[in-house]
């Protein structure tokens, strides 16, 4: 339900817009989030974004990236800029949603994508 897109390799310095397309049955959706997770290490919330379009970063990237999101196409973007080797991870986006008016919230996943930062 959640597809995310626009991975890839890039020197440092360099730029990557990753996008995050919700679909299917969607009745709200409350936050967007972009994940990631480098090779032995522990899976890291990068950004966030509330359905006010609040937003949170971690430290790590605050400054560098922008999170932002499209309510009416269901969309989310992080707008990757000055990228360093160290954010080389496998990209995912996470959302909270309700997939019908009287059903709960709950979290969904979207496949990861490979962004790799190297000269």
């Amino acid at each position: 339900q959640l597809q995310a897109s626009g991975g890839g390799l890039v020197q440092p310095g360099g730029s990557l817009r990753l996008s995050c397309a919700a679909s299917g049955s969607i009745f709200s959706i409350n936050f967007m989030a972009w994940y990631r997770q480098a090779p032995g290490k522990q899976r890291e919330l990068v950004a966030i974004i509330g359905s006010d379009g609040s937003t949170n970063y971690a430290d790590s990237v605050k400054g560098r990236f922008t999170i932002s999101r499209d309510n009416a196409k269901n969309l989310a973007y992080l707008q990757m800029d000055s990228l360093k080797p160290e954010d080389t991870a496998v990209y995912s986006c996470n959302a909270g949603l309700k997939p019908g008016r009287y059903a709960t919230w709950s979290q969904y996943w979207g496949q990861g994508t490979q962004v790799t930062v190297s000269s």
